[in-house]
């Protein structure tokens, strides 16, 4: 197996900075968030590999409180949008409005008011309950960090994340986002139940006077700079040739194909798939202050990156078939040089 090229020494002492940073991170908003440590490092996954994250989980998991929380320790920009069948592309995106002159007697200009997506950190609450038109305004948002309003583009603000949420349970009245918004997504991030001593913690948290006052530890320019660090992180031919075999794997056609794809899935991941799986381990590295990532890295975030990506045929559908479980039968075919 080819050895991963040595860091520079300056490279190596930033990357042990990143990684304090990314601790500090993390404790801060666990100071809020009980559990859901996977939730946690997904979510700041995303935030380090300059990606989108979904969320889904049933209601009072808290996921909406964990990207409030995120934005804060981060002490970027924050907005919530609220997606219900009634909601416009306008009022997300921002339109054009008739003005007054300054003295109120030299007329009416247009003028454009900035929606909500205008925001470092925008937070899409139960995103699939919005209509397909609407959903679709996000999709230049997320794929160009830009929008066009009235003909004219305008660029969203640096750093640009959508942390989206959908409740998995209550179907009616929602609309399934399309395979060409999932793949815009970097991560798609189960949120579980928590555990009997989580809950206790939980309710000693929830149900006293006490209320926890968020910090900030890192700033926008710092969390730049954080991405360009782990995009810079040494990666060997070998471990990308395992992320393609592995992508390539979810497809029923390919050689290295597990009975269970060819039986169930009826598309495999797209490239943008291999992408997110790679720059994921190499943030994973980086928050367990590591200089290069594994393979286990790999199989660490492919769950996370690939669920959403790996579409079932009308068997796996049928017989309740887990993705999940697909993608560790196809980690435990193939294998890295």
């Amino acid at each position: 197996m080819n050895q991963p090229a040595q860091p520079e020494a300056n490279t190596a002492q930033q990357l042990q900075a990143l990684a304090q940073d990314l601790r500090k991170l993390v404790d801060e908003v666990q100071q809020t968030i009980v559990g859901q440590d996977a939730v946690i490092h997904g979510v700041i996954t995303c935030l380090l590999a300059g990606g989108h994250g979904l969320l889904e989980g049933v209601p009072g998991l808290g996921k909406t409180l964990l990207i409030r929380t995120v934005a804060e320790a981060v002490s970027m920009s924050f907005n919530r949008i609220q997606f219900t069948p009634d909601l416009m592309p306008a009022d997300i995106l921002g339109t054009s409005v008739l003005v007054e002159g300054e003295d109120g007697s030299v007329g009416r200009t247009l003028q454009y008011q900035p929606g909500p997506i205008f925001a470092n950190i925008v937070l899409a609450d139960e995103i699939n309950r919005a209509t397909p038109k609407t959903q679709s305004a996000m999709l230049e948002a997320m794929a160009e960090k830009q929008v066009t309003v009235g003909g004219k583009t305008r660029a969203l603000p640096k750093p640009f994340f959508v942390l989206a949420t959908q409740n998995p349970l209550e179907q009616e009245g929602t609309y399934p986002l399309p395979e060409a918004q999932l793949d815009r997504f970097l991560f798609k991030i189960n949120v579980e139940f928590p555990d009997e001593e989580e809950l206790i913690s939980i309710l000693d948290r929830t149900t006293g006077s006490h209320q926890n006052e968020i910090k900030p530890v890192i700033n926008g320019e710092r969390l730049v700079e954080m991405q360009t660090l782990v995009r810079a992180m040494p990666v060997t031919p070998s471990l990308t040739r395992y992320v393609v075999r592995v992508l390539r794997a979810t497809h029923p056609a390919d050689k290295n194909a597990t009975e269970g794809v060819k039986q169930y899935v009826r598309f495999g991941g797209s490239p943008r798939g291999a992408q997110s799986v790679l720059l994921a381990a190499r943030v994973r590295a980086a928050i367990e202050g590591r200089t290069s990532p594994s393979v286990e890295d790999v199989k660490g975030v492919v769950p996370q990156a690939l669920r959403h990506r790996v579409l079932l045929n009308f068997e796996g559908e049928a017989e309740g078939v887990s993705v999940d479980a697909v993608l560790e039968e196809v980690l435990a075919k193939v294998k890295p040089d």
